[in-house]
């Protein structure tokens, strides 16, 4: 994990705390933001476990101390002016008081991809007899990029005709399995987006 060094980070004169953004490792979703002061950022890098100073209470407070849905922290970065925080963790549990996995709607979170591509892992790395997925996987790489291409076809298909949900059905079939094939050899969506940032700064 990247180490932040403590001394570096600009706590607000006033209160003595910081903004913090905390963001999933795994879906890049934004689950929530609270503030730390110096001894809750020391705390939170001593245990891994996020701690955060509570305003209301005018106290630490660990989250997940009383629901047990804690964070667990893997990286720690701070902005261009050292004067804001993104923690990206492992959530153990909700993380919104009202029970769902971020304190946004989900509709305002972004892409649904980065999710999507989670399952996928998990399914790759803990097979189950009854996931499509898994057993696709398991048929090797072989099967999965035929079924890319026959996706493909399809989809195809579906585009010379007017018949807008079958296309967009088919074209949600044909991603889907690109996502499988891209895991299958090593990669994520992320992979293929930086080289089509590299082309565009030519």
């Amino acid at each position: 994990m990247r180490q932040l060094e403590v001394d570096k980070v600009v706590f607000d004169d006033a209160n003595g705390l910081i903004p913090v953004v905390i963001q999933d490792l795994q879906t890049n979703k934004v689950l929530m933001m609270a503030y730390m002061n110096k001894a809750a950022l020391q705390q939170t890098l001593d245990t891994k476990i996020v701690t955060f100073y509570s305003r209301s209470k005018q106290k630490l407070w660990v989250k997940g101390e009383t629901s047990g849905n804690s964070l667990a922290l893997c990286e720690a970065y701070m902005d261009c002016d050292s004067d804001t925080l993104l923690l990206k963790v492992n959530p153990q549990g909700p993380v919104c008081h009202t029970g769902t996995d971020t304190c946004w709607e989900e509709k305002n979170v972004g892409s649904f991809i980065p999710s999507l591509e989670a399952i996928i892992e998990d399914r790759k790395n803990n097979p189950g007899e009854n996931y499509y997925t898994s057993n696709l996987f398991k048929k090797g790489i072989n099967k999965i990029a035929q079924k890319v291409g026959e996706e493909a076809i399809e989809t195809i298909i579906e585009a010379k005709d007017n018949n807008s949900k079958m296309f967009l059905n088919e074209a949600a079939d044909l991603l889907f399995h690109y996502l499988i094939l891209l895991q299958a050899k090593g990669f994520k969506l992320n992979d293929v987006e930086e080289i089509l940032r590299g082309r565009n700064r030519r």
